[in-house]
Formats: structure tokens, C-alpha cells, sequence
């Protein structure tokens, strides 16, 4: 027997068990990661993965010295400026944090938080998935590392510098508070199994 429930058909109880859900939101009690965070993440990953096919290709043309798509174009000379170093980082920094970014947003049934924490894992997880990506991107295209205030023994840009090495500490608070979570929320739906 179904029940009409807003636009869609539930088995019966199944406005009580969502009506229980959502009390249970309401009180603070933990609950699975929501599905519209879940695809969020999951789509971010994928955003993220794909920046990291935007930089590997510039990574290519890097190690190449030229545009060398054969048959469509080939050997264009092109001056891709950084180093094979930090090109190389740019490119696993985007399939690294894409790929947790995905794990995280499909593993959720598997993670128990209540809305709180989970606001927190989402919004650090994306801060730490972008902000880990973009200043390595960063990096590679201006020649620094933004690995020290006022770059250090690093060439580059002072200032170019100075702002990647300030835009690191997002990303570096944000991947404790994200790891710290997903790890309690994991052991959360554990110990709800037993129940």
C-alpha cells in the first residue's frame, strides 16, 4: 500500500520514517550525510578532476616545448613558464582532492553526523579540495612555491608568493576538520549498526 507524499509515492510508514528523519535533524541527533551534499561533492570532485585534465595537458605542451597534436596540429613551439616540479604537482593536486572529494560524497551513507558537522564537512571539504588545486595551478604558472612568507630559497615573485603561501591555511585547517569528521562520522554509523 502507498501513501501520497508531496510529489511522489512512499510505501506506507514512509512519511513517518522521513517525518522521523527530519525531527531527528531538528533535535541535533546524528544522521547520514544528506544527499544534496553528497552530490555536491561528488560533482565538485569531478570539477576538480577536471582542472587537473586542464593542467596535465599544460603539463604536456610543458615537457614538450611545443603543441604536438598529431594529425590536427603539430609542432607549434609554445614557452610554458615553471618547472616539470611544480606542473607535475599541479596536476595530482586536482586528481588527489577530486578523487577524496569523491570518496567522501559516495561514501556518505557510511558517514553519520549531526546538521552541524555536517555543514562542517562539506564546506571544508571544498575549501580544502580548491584551495590545495588552485594555488598549486598557481604556483606552477608564476614559478613559486608558496611554501614560505616572503619565498625563501624559492625563485619567483615575492608577492605572487607571499599570497599562495596565505591562501595554504584554509585548505591545511580545513583537511584536519574534514578528515577529524568523515573518520567520527564512519565510526558513528558504526556503532549505529549495533543498535
Amino acid at each position: 500500500m502507498t501513501q501520497r507524499f508531496g510529489c511522489g509515492l512512499l510505501p506506507r510508514g514512509g512519511a513517518i520514517r522521513i517525518a522521523a528523519v527530519r525531527k531527528g535533524r531538528e533535535k541535533g541527533e546524528a544522521t547520514m550525510l544528506q544527499e544534496r551534499r553528497r552530490a555536491l561533492l561528488v560533482f565538485n570532485g569531478i570539477a576538480l578532476i577536471a582542472t587537473a585534465l586542464v593542467a596535465g595537458w599544460i603539463y604536456f605542451f610543458f615537457l614538450l616545448g611545443a603543441i604536438d597534436l598529431w594529425p590536427i596540429i603539430t609542432d607549434v613551439p609554445v614557452h610554458i613558464g615553471g618547472d616539470r616540479r611544480a606542473w607535475n604537482m599541479a596536476h595530482l593536486e586536482g586528481l588527489t582532492n577530486g578523487t577524496l572529494l569523491i570518496a567522501i560524497g559516495a561514501g556518505g551513507h557510511y558517514i553519520r553526523l549531526s546538521e552541524r558537522a555536517q555543514a562542517w564537512l562539506f564546506w571544508s571539504s571544498l575549501t580544502f579540495g580548491w584551495l590545495f588545486t588552485l594555488p598549486a595551478i598557481a604556483n606552477a604558472v608564476f614559478g613559486t612555491r608558496g611554501l614560505e612568507f616572503g619565498r625563501g630559497p624559492f625563485p619567483g615573485n615575492v608577492t605572487i608568493n607571499n599570497i599562495i603561501f596565505l591562501c595554504g591555511w584554509p585548505p591545511i585547517t580545513a583537511v584536519h576538520i574534514a578528515i577529524g569528521l568523515a573518520l567520527w562520522g564512519c565510526w558513528q554509523h558504526y556503532r549505529h549498526l549495533g543498535e
